[in-house]
């Protein structure tokens, strides 16, 4: 049995549900931009970020590359895989499970991009490309431990990537593009500092986890690790349905991803909120669209909720809010709630009056000319 297989399963974690639910999102959608955990040690950050790797499907690739392109989705190959395609090479493709990528804090911007062999090019006219740390994590998992103290020009390469989902790398006019769709998790501990806001509202979604004060769910923690720690592989197997639903879940919700739609009033009632509560720029609302589809998706649904749209604002919001990064970063899902049924009312109301105008408009040829003025 292979050290992956012995991973603490996913669903063995107590409590914890929105920095679950966080992940699993992401897991569905890597379009979302990935997920910054925040807490004191011994909370579970790193043991979810491994756990969630180990859950998820296998992924076809195309085998001998090294950017794991995915051989159904030409757009996305990367130029060393479109140019033997276009020279009439056969791709070989192979099932592979997703890649856990650890970033060292000391990683450097070549580490992480990769790097151009110049002295190839300009002797030999050939392009070679030497794949860094977002070649392998495409289309898997890039975790960086203790994110804030990473340098902040790695923190955005990683971020533009994660964003944009291709890493383009250019030397003396030379140029070499390869896909970087991953999940990015960053995980720190607030203790040792933090993120500069702008580099915290790159980041998609934010959770901010502490140590379970219920006794009992304490206990369930201790039982379940001392089980773990006394026979790993029995404990996985004990997990592994759990694990499978799970992870069925998943794959299913990536199916239908897509698929999954909205209404108009869906992306005004976002704009309202994030507008009512001052939020900057326009990500956080593109952000909670996109979680809050891939929570349909995971539910089975093909259109958006209300309560989709809540459960995502709660997740993208907190590290946006003005009042200092991560200061009370908790929302309050009563009072969002409140507020969602109050955005409702008003744009009700906003409609019926416009109903109300445009139908007093249709009877009096008067009112027609007094709006045109």
């Amino acid at each position: 049995m292979s050290r992956r297989n012995l991973v603490y399963p996913f669903t063995a974690i107590v409590g914890q549900e929105r920095m679950k639910r966080a992940l699993i999102l992401n897991a569905i959608d890597m379009r979302i931009g990935g997920v910054l955990i925040r807490g004191e040690r011994g909370t579970g950050k790193s043991t979810a970020a491994r756990a969630l790797a180990a859950l998820l499907p296998e992924v076809d690739v195309i085998a001998d590359s090294p950017f794991n392109d995915d051989p159904h989705n030409p757009d996305t190959w990367s130029d060393e895989v479109r140019e033997r395609h276009e020279r009439g090479e056969t791709l070989p493709i192979a099932q592979r499970k997703i890649r856990f990528i650890d970033l060292p804090v000391s990683a450097t911007e070549d580490r992480v991009v990769g790097t151009l062999d110049i002295e190839k090019a300009i002797q030999r006219g050939e392009r070679h490309f030497d794949p860094g740390v977002l070649a392998a994590a495409n289309r898997g998992i890039l975790y960086v431990d203790e994110v804030n103290l990473l340098d902040d020009h790695v923190v955005d390469l990683l971020l533009d990537s994660a964003a944009m989902g291709v890493n383009v790398v250019e030397r003396e006019g030379i140029s070499f593009s390869h896909p970087a769709r991953f999940i990015l998790i960053g995980t720190m501990n607030p203790e040792e500092g933090d993120l500069r806001p702008q580099l915290l509202d790159r980041f998609a979604l934010s959770v901010e986890v502490h140590g379970i004060p219920d006794a009992n769910e304490r206990v369930e923690i201790l039982e379940r690790h001392i089980a773990y720690e006394t026979n790993a592989e029995a404990f996985r197997l004990e997990w592994e349905p759990e694990e499978r639903i799970l992870g069925d879940r998943i794959a299913a919700a990536r199916q239908i991803i897509d698929e999954v739609q909205y209404t108009r009033g869906d992306l005004r009632l976002i704009a309202l909120m994030t507008s009512s509560m001052h939020i900057d720029g326009h990500r956080a609302d593109l952000v909670i669209l996109k979680a809050a589809r891939a929570h349909a998706a995971f539910e089975g649904r093909r259109q958006v909720s209300r309560n989709d749209i809540l459960l995502a604002i709660e997740l993208a919001i907190p590290h946006r809010l003005k009042r200092g990064p991560f200061a009370d970063a908790q929302v309050n899902m009563a009072a969002l709630q409140g507020e969602l049924e109050q955005m409702e009312a008003e744009m009700g109301e906003g409609e019926e009056t416009a109903e109300t105008s445009q139908t007093s408009n249709e009877k009096s040829p008067d009112s027609k000319k007094k709006v045109s003025r």
